[in-house]
């Protein structure tokens, strides 16, 4: 059975989520890709290995994250049985449900009957009595914002999750949801969006400001733009990128020259900065208060290691952000 690092919190930075008592670990882990069915069990091994090793202490999931939908609940179930159990009480474990996860009216979107189903199965999956916490994935225009957020209240009342989320929501229905579960006294701590150096929706549609102004933490997907704010594509697209391999969040037709270039331009910044590419839109990420954590993916236990040296320098001058943004829009 794995046996953690002695020293591993001392290789990590940590955040306070919001105005909430949570910290939460600069980097997170997220097993979007590569822990469904389609990964290597050896390797998931190893890259959480290295993750928790190194100070990672949460671990992303979600109803359907595979292939197939499921999948990766099942091998991170399998791991906590195997390897990580003895470290249940120092680890943050999420899972969502908001996307289609089963056949018919009762296995999408927001209603109570599907939230409730969904994580009792993914509490199943997994071989857990709770995760620390549960996001509604995906706002629900046709479910009463009520009877969704009544949900996330039962779940918490019930003891199978200790906080509760909302992803993908924007600055308006966050803050009234908000109002809602606040009123309820049901402890929401945080918001996971999509933001990184090339999409900025965030800060377009108030998610960012008003997150914060509430007291709430952020948590941001896809910090690397699927692998575009690395150097994997400088060259042309390599035979074992995600446009290759999976191609179903990022396509060839992305990928132009204008954006190469732009992206070489930012790589020149990154290193006068001494760090890759990857290392400063990670750290761009983290350069302010507004930011609890990134979630990053990996395919290997290498790039977890090269993502955590980013938390080393999140320090930014004011001409560097403004290169940086006359480059991003």
């Amino acid at each position: 059975m794995y046996k953690a690092s002695d020293n591993r919190y001392d290789k990590m930075k940590y955040n306070r989520c919001g105005n909430s008592g949570l910290m939460l670990p600069a980097v997170s882990l997220g097993l979007w890709h590569n822990f469904g069915d389609t990964g290597v069990y050896a390797n998931m091994e190893e890259m959480c290995f290295t993750a928790f090793d190194n100070g990672i202490t949460h671990f992303d999931l979600a109803n359907n994250y595979g292939p197939k939908p499921g999948s990766a609940e099942e091998n991170f179930g399998r791991l906590m049985k195997e390897h990580f159990s003895p470290y249940r009480d120092e680890m943050i474990i999420s899972t969502k449900a908001g996307y289609e996860m089963w056949p018919g009216p009762y296995g999408d979107h927001g209603s109570r009957k599907y939230l409730i189903a969904s994580l009792d199965q993914s509490l199943k999956r997994m071989g857990l009595e709770y995760v620390d916490i549960f996001y509604h994935h995906r706002p629900d225009p046709d479910t009463p914002l009520e009877e969704t957020m009544g949900a996330l209240e039962q779940i918490v009342r019930s003891g199978k999750a200790l906080y509760v989320g909302l992803s993908n929501y924007d600055g308006e229905r966050l803050e009234k949801a908000s109002k809602i579960l606040d009123e309820r006294h049901v402890p929401f701590i945080i918001n996971q969006n999509r933001y990184n150096i090339l999409d900025r929706t965030i800060e377009k549609n108030g998610l960012k400001s008003t997150s914060y102004r509430l007291g709430k933490g952020i948590i941001c997907f896809s910090p690397l733009a699927q692998g575009m704010l690395t150097d994997r594509y400088f060259n042309g697209i390599p035979a074992d990128s995600r446009v290759r391999t999976d191609g179903r969040f990022l396509h060839e037709d992305q990928i132009s020259e204008k954006k190469i270039d732009k992206l070489k331009k930012l790589n020149e910044i990154a290193a006068k900065r001494g760090q890759t590419l990857a290392e400063m839109a990670l750290a761009w990420n983290l350069k302010d208060n507004e930011i609890t954590t990134v979630l990053i993916g990996a395919s290997k236990a290498s790039q977890i290691l090269d993502n955590i040296k980013a938390t080393e320098n999140t320090e930014f001058s004011a001409a560097e952000l403004k290169a940086i943004d006359e480059l991003s829009f």
